[in-house]
């Protein structure tokens, strides 16, 4: 089996990227042949492909006519791309191509250049960008679904990507091109690491096939000098979305004051610092050994998203420690976690309940060693990287014992 594997980044830029890189060294561990496909960059991890890798796309540069038109037309398809991956097909000949993040500078048109050359094709949706032109369905820090209920027009008409009206623009239109060229259509499988991603994507595609194949992560994680140290952890980007405002205000609603300490950076980093003195913020935290040691250590690992999380890996690696999940009871979140087994659910937004939640674990160790263990057993039963790699080998088998 020889599987061509398509990523924009081909360096740790974020979950998607995380999630690509794991596939990729666990199908060389099983004897597949992996070919690359992606973009030039100086953070690029070393490939045998990199010959095939299209120029770097920046979208910041050009501020003249002619190259805000050439940036927009590459924006929506890529003929460089197009014309490297046609000439890497004909070399290396795989059997399926399997693409990752694609979107706006690889663009969904390489989709139908596999197709035709007879490859099986497969793409993991990482986000909600087949249906949300702006990837998150959020608009001023809100849950949106105006472009999946409606027309993605809306995308333009809100000035949904940084409230600018020529970028909103670009993405209604890239959008729009996409519904008429039907190159979503034309892959054989679209893989949703959750039910209720699979749902959005289902009302975008209604014809498509759309398998769920959840995140996978190590469930060999060593149980050594686990303790419980008895403070709350946050773990990700500190911006309104996430919810970390509602769990600082939580925190500062607690009857029982155990620490929380927020590990990572983002908009509201400063304000939070200056707003809530009874949190300890870490700031960025590399992961490896220190960001485990927190997570090892910690009573709970809260996930207070307030946008539609697709399968957190946030929530995989509390699992992975046996660390019991508090989480908001939105997107993915709830299939993950399960009230009252694996963690607690409490309602988006909502400081006072979310509160009510936490003096819970503050006030019953015994409760959220029992939980935690529930969580790492949870991981093992269905969210290891044995499991997601199963599935996955048993997709591709399928798609070639079909003509």
């Amino acid at each position: 089996m020889k599987i061509l594997l398509v990523n924009k980044f081909f360096y740790i830029k974020g979950g998607a990227e995380t999630v690509y890189f794991q596939e990729r060294n666990m199908l060389k561990q099983a004897g597949i042949d992996v070919i690359d496909f992606s973009m030039q960059h100086e953070k690029n991890f070393p490939s045998d492909y990199a010959d095939y890798f299209v120029s770097n796309v920046d979208y910041h540069q050009g501020s003249s006519l002619l190259g805000g038109i050439k940036t927009a037309v590459n924006f929506i398809h890529n003929a460089e791309a197009c014309k490297k991956m046609r000439a890497l097909l004909e070399k290396e000949r795989p059997d399926i191509v399997h693409f990752h993040n694609i979107y706006h500078q690889l663009t969904p048109s390489i989709i139908k250049i596999a197709r035709d050359f007879g490859c099986k094709t497969v793409l993991t949706a990482h986000d909600y960008k087949i249906s949300c032109p702006s990837y998150a369905m959020l608009r001023d820090g809100k849950v949106c679904d105006a472009c999946i209920n409606g027309a993605v027009y809306n995308a333009f008409k809100y000035r949904c990507y940084e409230g600018s009206a020529a970028k909103s623009l670009l993405l209604s239109l890239e959008a729009t091109w996409q519904f008429i060229a039907k190159n979503y259509q034309a892959l054989d499988v679209i893989i949703s690491p959750s039910e209720f991603l699979r749902g959005v994507i289902k009302h975008t595609l209604p014809k498509s096939r759309i398998d769920v194949i959840v995140n996978g992560i190590d469930d060999n994680q060593s149980f050594e000098n686990i303790e419980d140290e008895g403070y709350l952890l946050f773990v990700g980007r500190l911006s309104h979305e996430k919810g970390i405002e509602t769990l600082a205000q939580a925190h500062e609603l607690m009857r029982n004051k155990i620490p929380l300490k927020i590990v990572g950076h983002g908009p509201l980093y400063n304000d939070l610092i200056k707003q809530y003195p009874h949190a300890e913020f870490l700031g960025f935290v590399q992961q490896g050994e220190g960001l485990d040691k927190l997570i090892k250590h910690a009573r709970a690992i809260i996930v207070p998203s307030e946008c539609n999380e697709n399968c957190s890996m946030a929530v995989l690696e509390a699992m992975s420690f046996a660390r019991p999940i508090v989480g908001s009871r939105i997107g993915g979140i709830p299939e993950q976690v399960r009230d009252g087994v694996e963690g607690a659910l409490f309602t988006p937004g909502n400081a006072q309940e979310l509160a009510n939640v936490l003096d819970d674990f503050a006030e019953d160790p015994e409760k959220a060693q029992r939980m935690g263990l529930s969580a790492h057993e949870r991981l093992r039963e269905k969210y290891s990287m044995r499991k997601h790699m199963d599935a996955l080998l048993s997709l591709y088998q399928e798609l070639l014992s079909k003509p």
